[in-house]
């Protein structure tokens, strides 16, 4: 093959000289996301900390994305679009939780070389993830408290506080295809926790005893396994939680783990679980 053959089949370089910043910082703001670390202290650990604490902000900022997505799809009725978005926040929730395993094993010394540098910081502080606890339905006005001083946050918040939850849209759905959520369901204040209903129960048993293909059964199961992967979040939470500082205090004057395990007792979207024993 001569020379020039060979350099015809070459493949072509990528493009390397741009006039400012590259597309993909341009798009990904990179430096922006690689230069928000700034530690407290001198142990090297607490970078693991802070880095792996900001990847579970991101991954909430995702999941909060593909439940209002998928809350609009419930209310037009596009029951598709809806559980796709769930299956998608079910592989998101997958990568959320597995952000414990850099913090699981924190031996109390460990945690200690650094835990002083919180301050009165808290997960519990988190705004992200608390919409997407309204989304499930673990709605608490007191915890807007801690944002009053950021006025778009609490905004926001307030909003969440006040709009359905995700679970609050399907059994809406749920009542238009005919099945029987009682009223006091479907008018509720959304802006309180949602409390277990005998009747949901029901419906959701009848439609679990009929054609496991039917699009409202398979957006049960979606709903299932979001519940499940919230249920793993809050468990990791209290193990990881309970080998760093046993039960001491929490930061932010939370109560460590006791408050934890209380979490961890509850289910979301409770009788998708209940209905199982009378199908």
């Amino acid at each position: 093959m001569s020379h020039e053959a060979h350099e015809a089949h070459e493949p072509e370089s990528p493009h390397l000289d741009f006039a400012g910043t590259t597309p993909y910082e341009d798009y990904v703001k990179a430096d922006v996301l690689t230069h928000l670390q700034h530690t407290l202290s001198d142990d090297p650990g607490e970078m693991v900390f802070l880095v792996t604490t900001q990847v579970m902000e991101l991954w909430f900022t995702v999941i909060v994305h593909e439940w209002e997505t998928a809350g609009r799809a419930l209310r037009g009725d596009d029951v598709p679009t809806a559980t796709a978005a769930l299956k998608r926040s079910v592989r998101e929730l997958e990568a959320l939780n597995a952000s414990w395993r850099p913090l699981g094993q924190l031996t109390p010394a460990q945690f200690n070389a650094y835990r002083s540098a919180l301050g009165e910081g808290s997960g519990f502080q988190s705004a992200m993830y608390r919409r997407m606890e309204f989304l499930l339905g673990e709605k608490s006005a007191s915890m807007l408290v801690p944002h009053r001083g950021a006025p778009r946050v609490h905004a926001e918040l307030e909003k969440a506080l006040h709009e359905p939850s995700l679970y609050d849209e399907v059994l809406r759905l749920l009542a238009r295809r005919g099945h029987a959520i009682p009223s006091s369901v479907l008018e509720r204040d959304v802006s309180r926790r949602y409390e277990p209903s005998d009747e949901v129960e029901a419906a959701w048993a009848a439609l679990y005893s009929g054609d496991e293909n039917d699009e409202l059964a398979r957006l049960g199961e979606a709903l299932t396994d979001v519940a499940e992967l919230v249920w793993r979040w809050r468990n990791d939470h209290l193990v990881a939680t309970r080998r760093a500082m046993g039960a001491k205090a929490g930061t932010g004057g939370s109560a460590g783990v006791a408050w934890l395990e209380k979490r961890a007792q509850k289910n979301v979207f409770p009788e998708l679980w209940t209905a199982r024993s009378h199908v």
